[in-house]
């Protein structure tokens, strides 16, 4: 499902204009930092998104010449012409994925195939040009080669991975941009629950949509992502942590998280429902990976379905709520214990003993266990492999 509205988007109407070409990993140049950075303590004071690694891979993009060559450089502050048209239209987009430590000391990638697919349909959402995606995901496996020393060797660490696309043109107008920059950099992170799970309640907002048909809510766009600060915000305000978004009164999201609810549906069924992919919500890597691995359990029902708001709370008023979670990258699973709406709060239920649904810490425990590689599976990728460097003619260089 994952493969298909990712090769969808790419056909779409939005696909580039410009000649296709790509950047290859073998023509990859390396520069090393002469000045290493101290690294923090990884301990449960690292904060997200607040360290940055020593190096960052980028990849130029022009309209004239095509993709340049691949280049990890030392880790550097950006230049940006105040007409740059990323500040003023938006156009950019970005993803997320992480690098582990297995218990040999190996760096392991979790389906990093998926978060470049999604890049590239995200990039072509935008008018920006195509790339191999198996190219990229080289050149990722090579800047984290380089990093390694950054990936925590503690279970629940890991080095946050953000690629991102950004427009290179320094002329206002909006219309396609005649020059990219792609940049992957990296980020050491802690565990998104360091004491255990704390589940949270959400807010139901029915004056703002995060999505529409039509729009571009099945895009990991930064455009999508700022409007909905202010709304958050005012959900922590009133004291909740997340909002869950709706549409039409179709449940969509929940907070930047996919959403899955496991209920006694109105035939008796003991089912697991989230939104379905047809253009509100984001198709999540990590959605997908608790899906395969809930079809293979028995006795539960999988739907990917629209339901409503009122469908949700009359099942948790009839008590057929068994559990509720939000999924994606950071947290993996994010337990929910209630909601409110329209005035009133409905409870969902958890397990006390570790603050989860049993179904919610059983899923989390075994992406987990893949993704630190204590389960051998082929979506956790080793990057330590000799046979993956094999070919690739890597030049390095130290800076100055």
């Amino acid at each position: 499902m994952i493969k298909s509205v990712f090769a969808k988007a790419i056909r779409g109407n939005y696909a580039s204009s410009f000649k296709y070409s790509t950047f290859s990993a073998k023509d990859l140049e390396i520069t090393l930092t002469a000045e290493p950075k101290k690294k923090p303590a990884f301990d449960n004071n690292l904060k997200f998104g607040e360290a940055s690694t020593d190096h960052m891979l980028e990849i130029v993009w022009n309209k004239e010449g095509g993709w340049g060559k691949p280049k990890i450089t030392p880790f550097r502050n950006l230049e940006i012409h105040p007409f740059n048209t990323t500040l003023h239209y938006a156009l950019s987009c970005f993803e997320g994925m992480k690098a582990y430590k297995d218990a040999n000391k190996g760096t392991r990638l979790f389906r990093p195939d998926k978060n470049c697919e999604r890049l590239q349909s995200s990039f072509t959402r935008l008018s920006f040009p195509q790339f191999d995606t198996a190219e990229l995901q080289e050149c990722i496996k090579q800047l984290v080669r380089v990093e390694r020393d950054w990936v925590p060797e503690k279970d629940g660490f890991s080095l946050y991975i953000r690629p991102f696309g950004m427009s290179l043109t320094d002329k206002l107008g909006v219309r396609p941009a005649d020059s990219v920059l792609l940049l992957v950099c990296c980020s050491p992170v802690g565990p998104y629950y360091p004491s255990g799970f704390k589940p949270i309640k959400l807010y139901v907002n029915e004056e703002h949509i995060r999505a529409a048909y039509g729009g571009s809510g099945h895009y990991k766009l930064g455009a999508n992502y700022g409007p909905t600060v202010d709304i958050s915000a005012d959900a922590e305000r009133k004291g909740y942590s997340q909002v869950l978004w709706i549409t039409n009164g179709l449940v969509t999201e929940v907070g930047t998280s996919n959403f899955m609810v496991r209920w006694i549906n109105e035939k008796g069924q003991d089912e697991v429902v989230t939104p379905p992919l047809d253009g509100l919500i984001l198709p999540g890597v990590t959605r997908d990976s608790i899906l395969t691995l809930l079809r293979a359990k028995p006795d539960i029902k999988v739907s990917e379905r629209n339901f409503t708001i009122e469908e949700l709370v009359k099942a948790a008023s009839e008590k057929r709520v068994i559990e509720a979670f939000g999924c994606g990258t950071a947290a993996v699973v994010s337990p929910i214990k209630g909601l409110y709406f329209r005035g009133k709060e409905y409870t969902i239920p958890i397990n006390e003993k570790v603050n989860a649904g049993d179904l919610t810490f059983e899923l989390n425990k075994e992406l987990q266990d893949i993704q630190y590689g204590r389960k051998p599976h082929p979506w956790s990728i080793s990057v330590d492999d000799v046979a993956v460097r094999a070919g690739y003619g890597m030049r390095k260089a130290y800076s100055t």
